[in-house]
């Protein structure tokens, strides 16, 4: 692959519409120094430190979007409570558009909160996680406006991004209009196949969630993998799959070429892979949005997804990070 080449896709990110619909998930960090060990219980007493709050689930392929230069256009919802108001002014702050997200009263944010425990001078390890998520669906009418208001953004934009967390914003049925849509990528977490007829061009599941739809186990067994992903791309009546593997890299299906086996860049030692999928698709449909073809997106998804394994809790990567990356891999060859 020619990184060079990569560098100048990378160039025309800046501006470009993604209009994303998205389950927006709060990630909420508590961090904290261990003083003691409890006398009630055997557990760790920790001396509050901060609370802190980041955009997770596909919240956070929004701020990726967002972070690689590109225009995000999110569509989804978020409940009239604290985490719901977090998310928003995170959005305001950053200048996202954030029109599109309905507010909706008696619901609930999804919200997951990590709890952090270090001593003084060390890095803090997470401890104890605690979800807190929507006990009621969304209502119909907050499920129709989300539709009239993910028709029009798509209308302005060059790619769809959806990102299913479950929670009922990011659904197959809201994307019925949505056929004709040249560019539309899904990252789903327990519902690929539930989007085998919302006109989805390509999708980037993880090696786990492909032995979770067909219930077999793949470990090193690529031949196997070939024959689920070639399975896969043809149910969903895809253009292309993408199937991230951890420390292995990635492998792409798409209908004109045989798997294409993308390496790792960067360390296989991952620090932290917390929100790196919704990185991986964020980096890999925007270069979609820019002309790049399957394979050359795999590549910068390869490369942004690399970066943001190697910092701490949710994160993103800027394009600067991005195009750093490529050019020390370039020195490197």
């Amino acid at each position: 692959m020619d990184i060079s080449h990569l560098l100048e896709i990378v160039a025309e990110f800046r501006g470009k519409k993604v209009a994303i619909l998205a389950d927006l998930v709060l990630d909420e960090f508590v961090a904290g120094e261990i003083s003691r060990v409890s006398r009630e219980a055997p557990v760790l007493i920790l001396r509050h430190r901060e609370t802190s709050g980041l955009p997770g689930g596909g919240a956070n392929a929004v701020n990726n979007v967002a972070s690689l230069g590109a225009e995000a256009l999110p569509v989804g919802a978020v409940g009239d409570d604290e985490s719901g108001r977090v998310l928003l002014e995170y959005f305001k702050a950053r200048e996202i558009d954030f029109s599109g997200i309905e507010v909706v009263k008696g619901w609930a944010t999804p919200t997951k909160t990590r709890f952090l425990a270090g001593w003084s001078h060390t890095t803090p390890q997470q401890v104890l996680r605690v979800d807190r998520e929507p006990q009621n669906p969304l209502p119909p009418k907050t499920k129709s406006a989300l539709a009239k208001r993910i028709r029009d953004r798509a209308r302005q934009s060059a790619a769809l991004l959806v990102s299913d967390y479950g929670f009922g914003a990011a659904s197959a049925d809201l994307l019925e209009s949505l056929k004709g849509q040249k560019i539309a990528t899904l990252d789903s977490r327990y519902g690929l196949l539930h989007f085998r007829r919302a006109g989805i061009t390509a999708a980037t599941p993880n090696e786990a969630e492909v032995e979770a739809i067909y219930h077999q186990q793949i470990g090193l067994d690529e031949a196997g993998l070939e024959k689920l992903g070639a399975r896969l791309l043809e149910e969903m009546r895809l253009k292309a799959l993408l199937v991230t593997r951890g420390r292995h890299g990635m492998i792409l299906f798409d209908t004109a070429n045989p798997p294409q086996q993308i390496p790792i860049y960067g360390s296989e030692h991952a620090r932290d892979v917390t929100g790196a999928g919704d990185t991986v698709i964020a980096a890999f449909t925007v270069a979609l949005s820019v002309g790049a073809s399957y394979f050359e997106a795999a590549h910068i998804a390869s490369f942004a997804g690399g970066v943001v394994v190697m910092k701490h809790g949710t994160a993103t990567v800027s394009r600067a990070e991005l195009e750093a990356a490529m050019r020390a891999a370039i020195s490197t060859s």
